[in-house]
């Protein structure tokens, strides 16, 4: 699959840091609710994330996505899960019919969230999870005010925390707990010498531009650099509710 500049895919040495971000997301919600479960990826993307839920032991996964060309890819690409093309305010799901959904880095892009939401709600079973993951405006975006427009050309509105859980909440969520993905020391250790590497990266421009030292640095970059802990000041937000 071609680099949209927003959507990350496995396997490209630049792309290491963003996709590790969302890999060790998938795993840490794939290892604590996916194992028997009937599991739902909204805005599965590339794919690869039914990949970790099915690995954790879930039942079954199947991926919505709206580009068709990432459908196609990733039907031939993850054989064991199914995959289908629609819009994530409008899930051709039945109600009530799932156990676990995921949708990692998609609420950012959404222009109508309380209806992306409530349709994730509908198709899960009573006391099925939710897990939304999306970066953490006061830390990616610093200075963004709420409901501001984003300088990311492909964000409609980022969140802080506090957003996060009442979008979830105000949709019926029950016991909505916040939790956040953190750089580990490696990457601290780097930021301390060279500055944030988000803004590295994007004041770099083109990856073949970036300077040999941060070059480096990112393709090295694996899940092993990030670590989950508490919401404060985390690189990305991560909600967990229940129905």
């Amino acid at each position: 699959m071609d680099l949209t500049g927003e959507r990350t895919i496995p396997g490209v040495p630049t792309e290491s840091y963003w996709f590790a971000r969302h890999e060790v997301v998938y795993r840490w919600a794939a290892e604590r609710y996916a194992r028997e479960q009937i599991c739902g990826d909204i805005g599965s993307g590339e794919g690869f994330g039914t990949r970790l839920l099915l690995a954790a032991g879930a039942q079954s996964v199947f991926g919505i996505e709206l580009d068709q060309a990432a459908v196609s890819h990733s039907a031939i690409k993850y054989p064991h899960s199914s995959f289908l093309r629609a819009n994530v305010v409008a899930l051709p799901i039945a109600t009530q019919s799932t156990d676990l959904v995921v949708s990692l880095q998609v609420i950012e892009h959404i222009w109508d969230v309380p209806t992306y939401v409530g349709e994730m709600r509908r198709i899960l079973r009573s006391s099925g999870k939710l897990v939304v993951s999306t970066p953490n405006r006061p830390v990616f975006s610093p200075g963004l005010e709420r409901k501001s427009p984003p300088l990311n050309p492909f964000h409609v509105e980022e969140f802080d925390e506090e957003q996060v859980k009442l979008q979830l909440s105000d949709c019926g969520f029950k016991n909505v707990t916040m939790r956040g993905l953190h750089h580990g020391a490696r990457i601290i250790d780097w930021e301390n010498i060279n500055g944030p590497i988000v803004a590295a990266m994007i004041t770099a421009g083109a990856t073949d531009s970036w300077p040999s030292s941060l070059h480096e640095f990112v393709t090295t970059i694996t899940a092993n650099d990030f670590h989950i802990g508490d919401a404060t000041a985390a690189q990305d937000l991560i909600a967990v509710g229940i129905k």
